[in-house]
């Protein structure tokens, strides 16, 4: 069965949309009313004109559904009695805390302030059900943004003294990512970098990280992802160039902020900084480019799932750009934002973390000690190459990450 909806950006109609009700992919797009409102990176040009790309319009529509990927997302689905992910999208409307796009019933009267996540109260039972914490039951209500959350990681949305925030698990062996996180924002506070800060909380015995949405009901957040769609890589740029250009024809010098990520990235040996995990911020209302988003998701890192005894600098995997940390840091335009002195003594404070009461039972004591050491060790060797920097020819292409729509695994 075909359902008809609206596609909505807050109460702009866009286009009218066919949906598949077995599969969950979009059939149909037509009746554009408001082109300039549609998703960014779902236009392309057709004998001159622009037309929307429907396998990137689905692309775009199932990327909002829960990963099937994502941990425990099998049984959530069994508890839910739905067979794929895609399938809960229209059951919220499409609706997300990190934009305003969503469907509205062909031809119902209902206003965006009506439905919206950042005004409006929702369920705890999807991100129950997410978290193995609700049974089988005949009256879930689906009414939820942790239908449109994406990652690999257990996570969900609760309203917590009013605000919005996630909560996010981590991966066996060790549930390293939400003290990574909090390590991840303590290195910048320090440095000065525009980043989401993110706090642990402990439930049923379980770390967690947390963090409050930076979207406002105002903004919304467009991943480097959508960006590149906006067009074609020339023959002349490299990946890094691509994205860079990209948001200068939007009016953005994204560079500063290029070079404060890929500095951290290399300090604290991210591995899964994919095109998804970073962006830009936009205006709902006016469509207006605001600037690079603040960082978040850098909980894959500090070798979060390798023994004490793998612990070392050397061939860790880097994204999104080169294959290589030290390949990545070369592209850094400038280094006179960075004071290293900032970071002088860091070892006993991620070791404070890590060796807090409750981490230990998950990070033992020799695998803290020896993350803070290398740790030391990647901030020793940033030190000097920073003290002898040189331009370095960012439009190369060598040692590239492939280019993949990777899922994130936070």
């Amino acid at each position: 069965m075909l359902l008809k909806y609206t596609l909505m950006h807050k109460n702009v109609a866009v286009a009218d949309i066919e949906i598949d009700e077995a599969l969950g992919g979009v059939t149909k797009i037509r009746n554009i009313t408001a082109k300039e409102h549609l998703p960014v990176g779902t236009i392309r040009i057709q004998r001159d004109d622009e037309v929307v790309d429907r396998y990137a319009f689905n692309q775009w529509w199932t990327g909002r559904s829960i990963p099937a990927s994502r941990m425990g997302v099998s049984d959530a689905l069994e508890t839910l009695g739905i067979y794929n992910t895609k399938l809960l999208l229209t059951k919220c409307l499409g609706l997300s805390l990190s934009d305003h796009y969503w469907i509205k019933p062909y031809n119902k009267n209902i206003l965006w302030e009506d439905v919206n996540f950042f005004d409006n109260d929702f369920s705890d039972d999807i991100g129950d059900v997410l978290f193995g914490m609700n049974g089988k039951n005949a009256d879930f209500d689906f009414v939820s943004p942790d239908n449109t959350s994406d990652g690999n990681l257990q996570k969900r949305w609760k309203i917590i003294d009013g605000k919005r925030c996630l909560l996010k698990s981590g991966s066996t062996p060790f549930i390293q990512q939400p003290f990574n996180e909090a390590i991840a924002t303590l290195i910048m506070n320090k440095l000065g970098i525009e980043h989401v800060p993110y706090t642990i909380i402990w439930i049923d015995n379980k770390p967690y990280s947390v963090c409050e949405d930076f979207v406002t009901k105002d903004t919304e957040l467009i991943s480097a992802w959508r960006v590149l769609q906006l067009r074609q890589k020339a023959n002349h740029e490299s990946s890094y160039l691509h994205y860079v250009n990209i948001c200068k024809e939007l009016g953005i010098d994204i560079v500063p902020a290029l070079d404060q990520m890929i500095v951290l990235d290399y300090i604290i040996a991210n591995e899964d900084r994919h095109f998804n995990n970073f962006g830009l911020l936009r205006d709902a209302n006016t469509l207006e480019w605001i600037g690079a988003a603040p960082i978040f998701d850098s909980g894959t890192s500090l070798w979060y799932d390798t023994s004490a005894r793998g612990i070392s600098t050397y061939d860790i995997p880097c994204k999104p750009f080169k294959k290589k940390h030290s390949e990545q840091l070369r592209m850094v335009s400038s280094f006179d934002w960075l004071d290293i002195s900032k970071l002088n003594g860091i070892e006993d404070e991620i070791l404070n973390i890590l060796c807090e009461d409750n981490a230990v039972q998950y990070v033992e004591s020799e695998r803290a000690k020896a993350i803070a050491a290398e740790i030391r060790k990647r901030i020793d060797t940033l030190e000097i190459i920073a003290a002898s920097h040189d331009s370095y020819d960012v439009s190369s292409n060598g040692d590239e990450v492939e280019e993949v729509n990777a899922a994130s695994y936070d």
